[in-house]
């Protein structure tokens, strides 16, 4: 194991990815199946990877980016190519398979530049070789620093929570959302292992139920005290005080503080601010995007099917009906008390403390 990763160990209760060096194959946690079964997937071939992301097998913004990284390197395990040239062609068609997975999540465009930017260093030496090497070792920095920066999100973000708090989580942001630790749900885990008594109350998070799957299924791991609610009753648990104070994830942020999140999110907001209660936002750097346009933000809309059934299976309406299926919406900053990164806590105004942060 790589000497930074076995640092992290005891934060790795839960290990929903990673890169097996000895078989070269990219291994996953297909979160589709929980929480009733637990299956792994392995593939060496970068288009597999994409399926995974697309079909939501792999899902969670920093998930997703360090995915789309390993797909790279296993784009550059694959190849033949005689030449750098031949090489960097095979890497841009395999990017762009990676990048047209989901348009909203920017860990995925950030991880696939940041890889694409390490093979054109590397192509410099005229090796492919090193190059192939140069793309592998680039991925595997990205998975190590995932773990070591959200275990640092929850190092800062636990001083948010009090011994007694009930926090409320929307959508899955825990170790399955990330390389094995988590964002938001990750803050609450770090604030558990202090030994501070919490409680956290998830939503279903329709319509694909990653608080009912995902994060029912990692809290009852951990042995962290939780109840589920459906997602319209975030207003009345906000208004009857069950709740101290809320915390989500992102899949992208721009410099303005506006953030885009699983849809759901704005309703938390405005629940929260209605009751007086702090909303909070948690993500790594890497989810900030350097733009001051919250009108470029692409609101990623998916099938029907996942409205009208329930994972596909169950059938809860008419088939043959419109759907209207966002997968995100934006929360403006002006709702948010806070931004949790691994940098510290970005507070208002967000057009000033956000770069800040990231300079």
């Amino acid at each position: 194991m790589n000497s930074e990763l076995a640092k992290l160990e005891r934060f790795l209760k839960i290990r929903p990815l990673y890169f097996d060096e000895e078989t070269k194959e990219f291994i996953w946690l297909d979160t589709r199946l929980l929480p009733f079964e637990e299956v792994y997937r392995r593939t060496r071939d970068y288009r597999r990877v994409a399926e995974a992301i697309r079909s939501l097998e792999i899902r969670g913004a920093p998930a997703i980016g360090v995915s789309a990284a390993f797909g790279m390197a296993l784009a550059a395990l694959e190849s033949k190519a005689r030449s750098v040239e031949e090489l960097l062609r095979e890497l841009e068609e395999a990017k762009r398979v990676l990048a047209s997975t989901r348009p909203t999540a920017y860990n995925l465009f950030w991880a696939l530049d940041r890889v694409m930017g390490r093979a054109s260093r590397d192509a410099l030496s005229g090796d492919p070789g090193k190059v192939s090497e140069g793309v592998v070792d680039e991925a595997m920095k990205i998975y190590v620093e995932d773990v070591k920066t959200n275990v640092e999100i929850g190092r800062i973000g636990s001083k948010l929570i009090e011994n007694g708090s009930r926090v409320l989580t929307h959508c899955n942001t825990g170790a399955l959302a990330t390389a094995g630790f988590g964002t938001a749900l990750g803050i609450v885990r770090y604030a558990w292992y202090e030994g501070k008594s919490v409680e956290v109350i998830t939503t279903e998070t329709r319509p694909v139920l990653q608080g009912a799957r995902l994060n029912v299924w990692e809290l009852k791991k951990e042995g962290i005290p939780f109840k589920l609610i459906v997602d319209s009753a975030v207003a009345i648990v906000m208004k009857r005080g069950l709740v101290d104070l809320a915390i989500v994830g992102a899949d992208r942020i721009v410099l303005t503080g506006h953030v885009a999140n699983k849809i759901g999110t704005l309703q938390v907001a405005l629940a929260a601010n209605y009751a007086g209660k702090p909303f909070y936002v948690a993500a790594p750097t890497s989810t900030v995007q350097r733009s001051w346009d919250a009108e470029s933000i692409v609101i990623e809309e998916r099938g029907k099917d996942e409205v009208i059934t329930v994972m596909g299976r169950a059938q809860l309406t008419l088939k043959d009906i419109e759907v209207y299926n966002p997968a995100f919406d934006v929360t403006p900053p002006e709702l948010i008390s806070g931004i949790v990164t691994e940098r510290g806590i970005a507070t208002k105004p967000y057009s000033e403390s956000l770069p800040k942060l990231l300079s």
